[in-house]
C-alpha cells in the first residue's frame, strides 16, 4: 500500500513526522463509453477554444473564472506560497467528545503511521486520545484547499476522517416534515421489528448490485446470455394495515434466522385504548 501524502501532525509544540495511507478502497466496476454500431471506445481531445490546437497535459494550467466571465490564471506556484501552516501539516485544533460529531460531516478516511524518531511521540497521541475518549479536530491542506479533519484510534492505528466545514451542511429546515400521529401500539410493533433485525455482522455483508453485474459481464464475455433476473413483485398501491405488516416483518425476520415464531394478539380495529402520539414537529417558520 502506497502512501497518498507524506506531512506531520502538529500536535501544540509537538511534531509527528506521519504518511498517510488511503483507508478505504474501491470495489465499483468501471465502465468505458464506445460506440454502439461498431463498439470502438470514445476518446475526448483537450482543445483551446482559441486556437482550436489540441493540447498535452503539460501544456495545461488552471484558472479561475470570474462573475464577468474572465479566467484569472492560478499557478502551482502561487499555491506553494499561501501563507498556511496546514499546507505541511495535520493541525490539531481542539478535542471534542465523539459523541459531538454529527456523522453527516464525515468524508473519505486514512491511515496514519509514523516510523523512526516519529514512533514515541506518535504513540503518545495515540493514548492521549484512547484515555481522554475524545477525538481531535485538526486542519490540513490537500489538493489546491483547506479541509477539516478528526482524528480518532482504530486499534492501534491513528484514523484521520476528512470531515466538511459547518457552512458547507445544508440546514433539514427545507425538508417537508410529516404531521401525522402514530398510536403507541405502532411504535412498539416498530421497536419489536428493529430489536428482531439486531445483531447482524456487518462483515457478512456484501455488495448484491456488483455481483450481479460480473455475473453479467462474465457471460456476455463467455459469449452466453446473461442469467435471467428474478422479478420482484409489484408494489401495491393499496393503503396497507400498518401493524400487520409490522407484525409479519418481525416473523418473517425471525424464519430468517432460523427462530420460532411468536404470536402477539393484535388490537381489534376500532378498540385500541392507546393513546395517540403526535409525531415531533417543528415550531413554524417565521415570515
Amino acid at each position: 500500500m502506497r502512501p497518498v501524502w507524506s506531512g506531520a501532525i502538529s500536535f501544540g509544540l509537538v511534531t509527528i513526522p506521519i504518511k498517510v495511507f488511503p483507508a478505504t478502497e474501491s470495489h465499483n466496476i468501471s465502465f468505458r463509453q464506445i460506440h454502439t454500431a461498431d463498439g470502438g471506445r470514445i476518446r475526448y481531445r483537450k482543445v483551446c477554444e482559441i486556437d482550436g490546437e489540441e493540447l498535452a497535459q503539460e501544456e495545461i494550467g488552471r484558472g479561475y473564472e470570474t462573475a464577468t466571465g474572465t479566467l484569472v490564471p492560478v499557478t502551482d506556484a502561487d499555491l506553494d506560497a499561501m501563507p498556511l501552516p496546514t499546507a505541511k501539516a495535520i493541525e490539531i485544533v481542539t478535542f471534542v467528545p465523539t459523541e459531538s460529531i454529527d456523522p453527516i460531516q464525515i468524508g473519505a478516511s486514512y491511515y496514519l503511521a509514523a516510523e523512526g524518531v516519529a514512533a514515541k511521540p506518535y504513540e503518545l497521541l495515540r493514548r492521549a486520545l484512547q484515555r481522554s475518549a475524545k477525538v481531535a479536530v485538526a486542519k490540513f491542506a490537500w489538493h489546491n484547499r483547506e479541509r477539516l479533519g478528526l482524528l480518532r484510534v482504530l486499534d492501534d492505528v491513528i484514523v484521520l476522517h476528512g470531515m466538511l466545514w459547518p457552512d458547507e451542511i445544508r440546514s433539514t429546515d427545507q425538508v417537508p416534515v410529516p404531521d401525522v400521529a402514530v398510536s403507541e401500539e405502532e411504535v412498539e410493533a416498530a421497536v419489536a421489528l428493529a430489536e428482531t433485525l439486531t445483531g447482524l455482522d456487518m462483515r457478512q455483508m456484501r455488495d448484491e448490485y456488483r455481483v450481479a453485474l460480473e455475473e453479467i459481464i462474465a457471460a456476455k464475455a463467455a459469449g452466453e446470455r446473461p442469467p435471467a433476473p428474478e422479478l420482484a413483485e409489484p408494489a401495491s398501491a393499496q393503503v396497507v394495515d400498518l401493524m400487520a405488516m409490522l407484525e409479519k416483518s418481525v416473523q418473517d425476520a425471525k424464519a430468517t434466522r432460523g427462530e420460532p415464531a411468536t404470536v402477539h394478539p393484535m388490537p381489534a380495529k376500532g378498540k385500541t385504548t392507546a393513546k395517540k402520539t403526535a409525531s415531533k414537529r417543528k415550531p413554524p417558520r417565521s415570515a
